[in-house]
């Protein structure tokens, strides 16, 4: 009964980190309707490995360092803002930079990439407060939940950005772009004024 409520606080913990990430990977899919399934497959995995690690992250800077972690976790809503915000601006540039006609899009790039899996798993690190109890098993094991359940939200928002984005790219990458600068500013508001 213990290892099932485990399981199940662990499963509802990943899905709410997912979400950040997740909206991310439909702002990905709205702006690059015409993505490679093993892009998609590629991008979800490094959502999840970074949200899977920052948890394990902040778990050994609980267990060697709480001064410090303390101190920075302060600075995480204000990264993770100025982050989104960057590259949520850069998408809504670039788009209305296209004409019309264009049908080219611009690719997610590795750098990219990494960017975006910072800025929405940075506030997982304090994740490590909550983790702090469990033994390094139960670290591992919850580390290993957090990443399957943002991996498979991270495959389904990608899926569903790319169908509707097929259908409007330019409008679908300003919506990404929006997308990515509201989610920094909810971390913010949220890491600030709530955290």
């Amino acid at each position: 009964m213990k290892i099932l409520i485990f399981i199940i606080t662990n499963i509802a913990l990943g899905v709410g980190l997912a979400i950040d990430a997740g909206s991310v990977s439909l702002a990905n899919g709205l702006s690059e309707p015409n993505m490679s399934r093993k892009k998609t497959f590629a991008i979800a995995a490094v959502f999840s490995v970074f949200q899977g690690l920052m948890p394990l992250i902040g778990w050994c800077m609980v267990r060697l360092v709480s001064t410090f972690f303390k101190k920075f976790v302060l600075c995480v809503p204000f990264i993770a803002l100025v982050l989104l915000v960057f590259i949520g601006v850069h998408m809504i540039i670039e788009a209305c930079k296209k004409n019309e006609e264009e049908k080219s899009i611009k690719h997610l790039t590795v750098p990219g990439l990494l960017l975006q899996a910072v800025a929405t798993s940075i506030d997982a690190l304090s994740v490590g407060f909550v983790i702090a109890e469990y033994d390094f098993t139960y670290v591992v094991l919850s580390v290993l939940i957090i990443a399957a359940v943002t991996y498979i939200v991270c495959r389904l928002f990608l899926i569903i950005g790319k169908k509707i984005g097929a259908k409007h790219m330019k409008k679908a990458a300003i919506v990404g772009g929006i997308i990515l600068i509201v989610i920094g500013l909810e971390i913010f508001i949220r890491g600030v004024f709530f955290g």
